[in-house]
């Protein structure tokens, strides 16, 4: 078979397929070069190499071909292989065909790391008597396709599975959440149907036996109700219905309901993550757990002193009386906004990266509103001011500076910041323009930051 990709899906795909004795080649668009530490890390394992372009010829008799997140299905080999009739598959496809275990599977446009990483919590507070193990991973951390020989029939493994993934699967996890859907990866799906289309299979693919969790508040996530073909509990600060179930908010505390029975959930004080998005994403982890056997003692200790996931509105310092955010997750406008929400004070907001060909309007009302200065940056710098319209005196935002790069910019927000203001870094477009990922631009975010003197 021929795996696209040479990056840690792939890699953790060859590996385990050359173990059943598959002949897998790897190919990457990459250097021999570029790729030196992968092909160390895979030395002694018989994989052939083939980089620095996808070669058709490479289709010559295999029988399968495994896409990783980065390559889209408009690349000219993977089009040739759908017209060849080659299946096609990916790590998570591969996995889910192999685990023994129950699976829990969590998607959507934000939100999704944080509410797997509290799933994860919640499922190792509650792990005695219900699971011998609890594996953690997919699109976060490691592809489980590493440990599946490891995992036994008691276990049970939790993924977050992104839309790249989801457009080969043609298998559900046993539990499926589809926490939203909003406008993102436009330049790689191409319209909202697309879009929703990938996401919807998370689902798609589930039994009578099978859960879906779903979110009430969002039109996308809820749309997909009728698809449902097992039990579907729901979430959301919106009034559950009489007959439905799922997890629900009265006043300052959160409850779930099942076959009307209702039960209060002892976590509204123990969450310590900011913004209502995230008290969102705390309801959708506990209907995720409910729904796979845990109990409200056991969602307590696995919200209790979760202080977020890098790179999601994680404080940096304090600097000068004025506090410094790192979103770098915030790869679309969506996703800003939220973030704008999560606060109260005076605001510097970091803005930029490249384009996903997503509109930018609706984050430029909220900036009017709120946002006493924007930075701008990188490649997306001049769409977003575009959106912002004129600079009109003593209007928001007050200033809004235009930087080539991203450490120019954290200098324009130290300049730009007063004591009792919040910088946020939350840039609404991707790193690519200057990073591999947004991992790596809230490294060096976070660095810059705390170099400041």
């Amino acid at each position: 078979m021929v795996i696209l990709g040479a990056a840690r899906q792939g890699l953790a795909l060859a590996r385990h397929l050359v173990g059943k004795g598959a002949k897998v080649t790897l190919n990457d668009m990459r250097s021999a070069e570029q790729l030196e530490d992968a092909r160390q890390s895979t030395s002694g394992l018989n994989i052939d190499w083939v980089v620095g372009g996808h070669p058709l010829h490479l289709l010559n008799g295999t029988d399968l071909v495994a896409i990783s997140g980065g390559i889209p299905l408009t690349n000219s080999i993977v089009v040739e292989a759908v017209r060849r009739g080659i299946p096609l598959t990916n790590d998570t496809q591969i996995f889910l065909e192999t685990v023994q275990c129950r699976t829990i599977g969590i998607t959507g446009s934000a939100g999704k790391t944080t509410t797997t990483s509290l799933v994860g919590r919640i499922a190792k507070a509650g792990l005695s008597g219900k699971f011998r193990e609890v594996w953690i991973g997919g699109n976060i951390g490691d592809p489980l396709i590493n440990y599946v020989d490891d995992m036994k029939s008691e276990d049970l493994a939790i993924l977050e599975i992104s839309s790249f993934q989801l457009e080969q699967m043609t298998i559900s996890p046993n539990i499926a959440a589809v926490l939203n859907i909003t406008p993102n990866h436009l330049d790689r799906h191409g319209t909202m149907e697309a879009y929703s289309a990938a996401k919807a299979r998370l689902l798609e693919f589930q039994s009578a036996n099978d859960k879906a969790i779903l979110n009430r508040d969002d039109p996308g996530s809820w749309a997909l109700a009728e698809k449902v073909k097992g039990s579907l509990l729901s979430f959301g600060f919106t009034p559950l219905s009489r007959d439905g179930d799922g997890t629900f908010v009265q006043g300052t505390d959160f409850y779930v309901r099942t076959r009307g029975y209702e039960e209060k959930l002892p976590v509204a004080d123990a969450i310590e993550l900011r913004g209502e998005h995230n008290r969102l994403n705390v309801m959708a982890a506990c209907a995720i757990s409910y729904s796979a056997g845990f109990t409200p003692s056991d969602m307590r200790a696995g919200i209790e002193n979760f202080r977020g996931v890098a790179h999601r509105l994680e404080f940096v310092r304090d600097w000068h009386s004025s506090l410094w955010y790192n979103d770098s997750i915030a790869t679309a406008p969506e996703r800003t906004i939220a973030a704008i929400n999560s606060f109260s004070s005076p605001l510097v907001l970091m803005l930029g990266g490249r384009d996903k060909s997503l509109p930018w309007e609706d984050l430029a009302k909220i900036i009017h509103k709120r946002v006493d200065h924007v930075v701008l940056f990188g490649e997306a710098a001049e769409k977003i001011d575009a959106a912002l319209g004129p600079q009109v005196s003593g209007q928001r935002p007050f200033t809004r500076p235009t930087c080539k790069n991203l450490k120019e910019a954290i200098i324009s927000a130290s300049r730009a910041t007063q004591p009792g203001y919040v910088v946020l870094f939350s840039p609404g477009g991707t790193s690519y323009d200057e990073f591999k990922d947004f991992e790596e631009r809230g490294e060096y975010f976070r660095k810059w930051v705390l170099e400041l003197s």
